[in-house]
């Protein structure tokens, strides 16, 4: 088991803390909004409301003695930075950042971040890097453990819902978005049906991302 710090819990922040809390890890979920701090504490380990551009407060929570921080916090970009830093500075070892811009990215990475991920142009844009014999096209690591990939459906889910797929039971993994055409679902229901050519962004633990990976392959 890892310890995780997710701070900003938005659709992508909230995604992530929960999958990583449902494969069995140990995920503090920071925000400043005390009704989205409500509504995932029942689905990670702890969750917290603290301004994380104040130094103290991360210390407090003891941001520097967990394995990853994750800071996915969306439109407030100073914010963004200054918890990247403070991360850093705290001395946790691995800091992974979103990015709403290359130019944001830039600063990001500048500042110490490990990794910095572009989830909205991941959604849909990522796709030339198809590897060999697989439906996977892209990989975004959020750490040695665990992974977020777009897959292009696999000829058995064509035509079969979320809910019939059981694809977190079947496959441990779980969907963030599902693209069809220039169509981005980042909500995807579980009575929404994966069609021929759709590409699904799913997070997972990389071991069960490779079985899929050599099953899709086949």
């Amino acid at each position: 088991m890892k310890q995780y710090v997710v701070i900003g819990c938005g659709r992508f922040g909230s995604s992530v803390a929960k999958t990583l809390y449902e494969l069995g890890n140990d995920v503090l979920a920071i925000d400043r909004n005390e009704e989205i701090v409500q509504e995932i504490s029942e689905y990670v380990t702890h969750a917290v409301q603290a301004d994380v551009m104040d130094e103290n407060v991360l210390k407090e929570l003891g941001i520097r003695n967990f394995d990853v921080v994750i800071v996915s916090i969306g439109s407030d970009l100073e914010a963004s930075i200054l918890a990247t830093l403070i991360a850093k500075e705290l001395g946790v070892k691995v800091v992974i950042a979103k990015a709403q811009s290359e130019l944001h990215g830039k600063v990001l990475s500048k500042i110490g971040a490990d990794k910095v991920i572009f989830p909205e142009r991941d959604m849909g844009v990522r796709v030339g890097h198809n590897l060999v014999s697989s439906n996977i096209l892209d990989f975004i690591e959020l750490s040695p453990d665990f992974s977020i990939v777009e897959i292009t459906a696999i000829p058995e889910w064509e035509n079969k819902t979320l809910k019939e797929l059981k694809l977190p039971t079947n496959y441990g993994i779980n969907i963030m978005a599902v693209k069809s055409g220039n169509y981005i679902n980042v909500s995807p229901y579980a009575d929404d049906k994966i069609l021929e050519g759709d590409i699904l962004v799913v997070i997972g633990n990389t071991e069960d991302i490779k079985k899929l990976e050599k099953s899709s392959g086949e």
